[in-house]
């Protein structure tokens, strides 16, 4: 009895060694590296790995430069801008007290006149009336015109009304009365006309 038991267990581990050689054999087929780490392809995988690696590092190399010099290129132009407007502005203010100065210089000899000799009226009122004059040929030179308001239709963009009024001889929303005058420069209210209007 104990012979067969023997027997069968022999038997069955030669059908189970037969299997699992059969196994190897159709694994080793399918991988002939048997499982095994080749080091030829590792050390290719290795230098590919570098190689890109490198290429990496060059590429973020080239566009870091690039960023800083933009960023320095950037603070320079902001710079140079501010500059520029502080330039242009102080170029502007020159343009028009140059253009104004000399209506200064009128008024303050007008008022040398009146004080001194106060009595002459004419000569302070034909006096007063050239300042005036020079005051319109100034603005004229800086581009600056009187907003037309007597008369006209109301515009806010151009007139602000102070005072509303009836009147049945004047068309409606019209302006009667210039209390203050306005003035533009080019498509830019300096100052908007203050305006009497008909309701």
């Amino acid at each position: 009895m104990t012979e067969n038991v023997n027997a069968n267990s022999t038997a069955e581990d030669t059908v189970e060694m037969n299997g699992n050689a059969e196994k190897t054999k159709i694994k080793d087929e399918l991988n002939p590296d048997n499982g095994e780490v080749n080091d030829t392809e590792t050390e290719t995988d290795k230098k590919t790995l570098q190689k890109e690696a490198a290429e990496f590092q060059e590429k973020y190399d080239e566009l870091y430069d690039k960023y800083l010099r933009v960023t320095a290129e950037y603070e320079n132009f902001r710079k140079r801008t501010a500059k520029e407007k502080v330039n242009i502005y102080f170029e502007s203010t020159l343009d028009v007290m140059n253009t104004i100065l000399p209506v200064m210089d009128n008024i303050e000899r007008a008022v040398q006149f009146a004080e001194t000799d106060g009595n002459n009226a004419d000569k302070i009122s034909e006096g007063l009336k050239m300042v005036h004059a020079q005051f319109k040929t100034s603005f004229e030179k800086l581009g600056i015109e009187e907003i037309k308001a007597l008369g006209e239709n109301f515009d806010p963009a151009f007139h602000n009304a102070v005072f509303h009024e009836e009147d049945k001889n004047q068309p409606e929303n019209t302006v009667v009365d210039v209390l203050q005058k306005g003035y533009i420069k080019g498509e830019k209210v300096i100052r908007p006309a203050m305006v009497r209007v008909v309701n």
